[in-house]
């Protein structure tokens, strides 16, 4: 097949033509491969046929996309990245944002528990659990269970290292004691990687990584956040507190070794970033497209809005901020670095804000009504400058890394 790649029982897989695996290629290009668009095209056309069209309901109802997920696991994309030993597609980081920007564009619920499940959760377990974790961590969550990231508290959002959930050695086992906050979705996930710290007075040095089945003894998930966009008491995607109360995991749940679970964290916080940042361009896109059609079908004065010089501007606009977010997070998908993803998951949450508010502009009165999908689009473009890292910590660290690589000049 042209690409190297086909179609068998559902599921996107791959022939003998392998895709650049996820950090073997640092150069970045415009022009995506074959495969990149065959994978792509799966995914804007499974939005367009199981997702937009039902995708305001789910928001309206609150009703989690379980029938979505599921077609999307058989399709191979809860496992995007995961290597297909492991039940996953192999495929690189670049392919699996392109599949959150299009489930994003359809469903910005849906598209959010792909990412996390995707980058957040399978992509650590399959580059850094050992194979046993694999065993018990992984390959169900590529065939229908999802995956979870604990890592913020109540105390401890951006300032990862304050983290207060303790993690105590017990013979074989580890116990852990805690509160995490905003885990989105707890309520319907199976296990959760989860940041704890054996030594507080060591800060980000005392920090290690656990996975814990969420039906363990002692785990004890909360009522779902009652937050505006995707994550809300009334929306399709879901996020709650889960605190942890003598919760008793064997040592071989710990992912690498004590002391490195800010590095793992931060590391994944990275690639976290990219999916928050396709999420956000998905969005964008979806903004985009509704203020157009909305406008080519709408008169004033005489005319379609599109001849207006106004409205004209605003697309043009919101073209021209889609396409910006889009490049840096392609970017940031072929060179994964701290500086890349931060910048891409900036300026694409910064300009979904944007596109959004354009588009309840042009749809004027029915930008405002739940009948219309423009003020879905602007209360889900508002969560992607908070989740995953404030604008200002994202500015923050390009500005770090920015100077630091000027000093090594």
């Amino acid at each position: 097949m042209a690409g190297g790649v086909f179609f068998k029982s559902g599921k996107f897989a791959l022939s003998s033509v392998q895709c650049t695996k996820r950090l073997v290629s640092r150069t970045f290009t415009t022009q995506l491969t074959e495969q990149q668009q065959s994978i792509q095209e799966l995914a804007r056309n499974f939005a367009d046929k199981h997702l937009k069209p039902h995708a305001g309901a789910l928001d309206r109802a609150g009703l989690f996309p379980f029938e979505p997920i599921q077609k999307l696991t058989n399709l191979g994309l809860m496992g995007t990245s995961v290597d297909d030993e492991h039940g996953g597609l192999g495929l690189d980081y670049l392919s699996l944002a392109l599949v959150v920007e299009e489930i994003s564009r359809g469903c910005a619920s849906t598209g959010m528990i792909l990412s996390i499940h995707n980058f957040l959760y399978a992509n650590l377990v399959n580059e850094k659990g050992t194979e046993e974790q694999k065993e018990l961590f992984l390959k169900k969550f590529t065939r229908g269970a999802i995956g979870c990231f604990a890592l913020s508290e109540p105390g401890a959002g951006s300032d990862a290292a304050n983290i207060k959930t303790t993690a105590t050695a017990d013979g074989d086992y580890w116990v852990l004691n805690g509160r995490k906050s905003w885990v989105t979705s707890s309520i319907e996930g199976s296990a959760a990687v989860v940041f704890a710290t054996f030594d507080p007075e060591l800060r980000h040095k005392g920090i290690a990584c656990f996975l814990v089945p969420l039906d363990t003894e002692g785990v004890f998930r909360g009522n779902k956040e009652p937050i505006i966009g995707v994550s809300v008491c009334d929306r399709a995607a879901t996020a709650c507190d889960v605190t942890l109360s003598d919760v008793r995991i064997p040592r071989g749940y710990m992912v690498g070794q004590q002391g490195e679970g800010f590095k793992i964290a931060m590391e994944q916080l990275d690639q976290g970033r990219i999916g928050i940042a396709a999420h956000a361009v998905g969005i964008a896109q979806a903004a985009l497209d509704t203020a157009m059609n909305y406008a080519k079908q709408r008169e004033a004065f005489g005319k379609s809005l599109t001849r207006l010089a106004s409205v004209k501007d605003r697309l043009t606009e919101m073209c021209m901020l889609v396409e910006t977010a889009r490049l840096l997070t392609y970017r940031a998908a072929t060179d994964v670095s701290t500086k890349n993803s931060a910048m891409a998951k900036y300026v694409a949450g910064r300009n979904a804000n944007a596109v959004a508010d354009h588009c309840v502009q042009i749809l004027g009165g029915r930008g405002l009504s739940t009948k219309y999908s423009a003020e879905r689009h602007f209360r889900d473009a508002r969560g992607t400058q908070v989740y995953g890292g404030v604008t200002d910590i994202q500015k923050r660290l390009v500005g770090h890394y920015l100077l630091k690589e000027h000093d090594a000049l």
